[in-house]
């Protein structure tokens, strides 16, 4: 039985109040290195209109370090006009079958990531990454029209509230979102506006209107609730039944027991404000050295109201350096800018460390050999640890399985399998991916490099079909490339047959000399 609104709404305001425990350390992070994408400096609510976002940062390396951040996740894991997986033939497949599944299966792969370079993937992309900083992103994935066939947009953390299922996964997911009037109905054609609505919208077109937007699972039924509702007047004004949840939620790592993600952002919070205080105290005392404080003598009593600590300001005093002392002279600066600059260096370091932004070499440094681009994609996997296992899951497989699936509602192509892992399996060939498999590779070369060297002896031991295959696997090579079985098994005997023939040849042929 699905839920009604009054009961989505309650849901939804449940989920809100769980996610602000989070609240101060999400503003912080956002204010601190992501200022254009915060909104949790009350601009949404209207609370503080035109409100500068780096009112209070005075360093900006946290800034660059998590733009570098995304772009490096980005240009690793979801590279630009490259195919970053393939679609693979699983288990479930007939192994007679598996070679015509798997050459369907590349040209689904080819039109999918045509699709998406005809899309605003990529600029999503960059935003779900930079959000995933913090720990939690969140895309929706919608169908299109025909000129943008999926359309993609992360949305922002602050407006979203997540609940969990049973095992581990966010299943409901409940969004505040903001949009006029008049384009209820473009959005939803089907929208059921009632009369109150309507006529706010017939009178105020352009005036915005506050919605509830949620994606509830139904473990009873399996399947996903769709609900759009204005939550003030509990009237739900879309509501539909998907087999497939239209949002993607990716968390950088997670602690048992919690719904949201802890990005490196987090780790880094405590050195950022850190840095940043330091920065602002820096900036100050740099301010009175370049300007100066002065003391001038004065025969009254000091008042400490008038004393104004500002570069330039002259504090009144009794007297300067005794009855002969001059009439204005300088006050001795104090702060040491040597530490400060030494603890600015060192939690820039810490810093970027924590983002992963030391694994790559300035940019005024010389080209890198492919050796040494390999030797540091394998160091950034491994820094990034059961990061990327979780971003393949939550990210990777949740995004190729919805594209296709929109794909298919669209009549683009025909896709009877499910991308389950059983029947259709999503292999990363990203440069990442690559590099995590780059160890169990160099070993199946190396181990075919030495059965060559040992003789036929050797060389009888490896299936050489089997090989082929796996390396063509692990270095996402197109089945379209390889030849199948049949064919080789064909080729096998056709060279066999040739050398049979070859042989007879030869035993025919009259000893050199002999009269023909």
């Amino acid at each position: 039985m699905r839920l009604n609104a009054e009961q989505v709404v309650k849901r939804a305001e449940k989920a809100e109040s769980r996610k602000d425990q989070w609240r101060s350390v999400f503003e912080e992070c956002y204010e601190f290195a992501l200022p254009q994408r915060n909104l949790y400096d009350g601009a949404y609510e209207g609370n503080s209109p035109g409100q500068a976002k780096m009112d209070r940062v005075y360093d900006s390396t946290a800034i660059n370090s998590t733009q570098r951040f995304a772009n490096r996740l980005q240009s690793t894991l979801f590279p630009p006009y490259r195919n970053w997986c393939r679609l693979v033939a699983g288990t479930d497949i007939p192994e007679e079958q598996f070679d015509d599944v798997q050459r369907a299966l590349d040209v689904y792969n080819e039109k999918m990531f045509a699709v998406l370079r005809q899309t605003n993937f990529d600029l999503a992309m960059t935003e779900f990454l930079l959000d995933l900083a913090v720990g939690t992103a969140v895309m929706l994935i919608q169908p299109g029209d025909e000129k943008t066939p999926v359309r993609f947009e992360a949305v922002p953390q602050f407006l979203v509230a997540l609940e969990e299922g049973p095992h581990g996964t966010v299943d409901n997911v409940y969004r505040k979102l903001r949009i006029k009037g008049e384009a209820i109905q473009q959005q939803w054609p089907d929208a059921d506006l009632g009369e109150k609505l309507r006529r706010a919208i017939e009178d105020k077109p352009t005036e915005d209107i506050d919605l509830l937007e949620a994606t509830v699972y139904l473990p009873a039924e399996d399947y996903f609730c769709y609900h759009v509702i204005v939550p003030g007047d509990r009237h739900e004004i879309v509501y539909r039944e998907l087999d497939q949840t239209p949002w993607v939620v990716a968390r950088y790592m997670k602690v048992a027991g919690e719904i949201y993600g802890r990005g490196p952002l987090v780790t880094a919070l405590p050195d950022i404000k850190t840095l940043n205080a330091t920065k602002r105290m820096l900036l100050q005392n740099a301010s009175l050295a370049i300007a100066g404080m002065y003391t001038a003598a004065d025969d009254g009593v000091l008042n400490p109201q008038t004393i104004s600590i500002v570069p330039g300001a002259i504090i009144p005093v009794a007297r300067n350096g005794g009855p002969q002392g001059p009439s204005i002279m300088p006050l001795p600066r104090s702060g040491d800018f040597n530490l400060a600059q030494i603890i600015i260096n060192d939690l820039s370091v810490s810093i970027k460390k924590v983002m992963l932004d030391d694994t790559l070499p300035p940019d005024t440094m010389s080209a890198r050999s492919a050796t040494e681009v390999q030797a540091r994609m394998q160091e950034l996997a491994s820094n990034m640890g059961a990061a990327f296992g979780r971003l393949i899951t939550e990210a990777m497989l949740p995004i190729v399985a919805r594209v296709l699936d929109v794909m298919d509602q669209q009549n683009l192509i025909d896709m009877p399998l499910r991308v389950d892992g059983q029947q259709v399996k999503v292999t990363p060939i990203s440069p990442l991916a690559k590099a995590q498999n780059s160890e169990e590779l160099e070993s199946v070369l190396q181990f075919m490099q030495l059965t060559q060297e040992i003789g036929p002896a050797g060389q009888m031991a490896i299936n050489m079909d089997e090989a082929v295959n796996f390396i063509a696997d692990r270095l996402g090579v197109p089945m379209r490339v390889l030849t199948t079985k049949d064919e080789r098994a064909a080729m096998t005997a056709q060279m066999a047959e040739a050398m049979e023939a070859q042989m007879a040849d030869q035993q025919a042929a009259p000893p050199e000399g002999a009269p023909a």
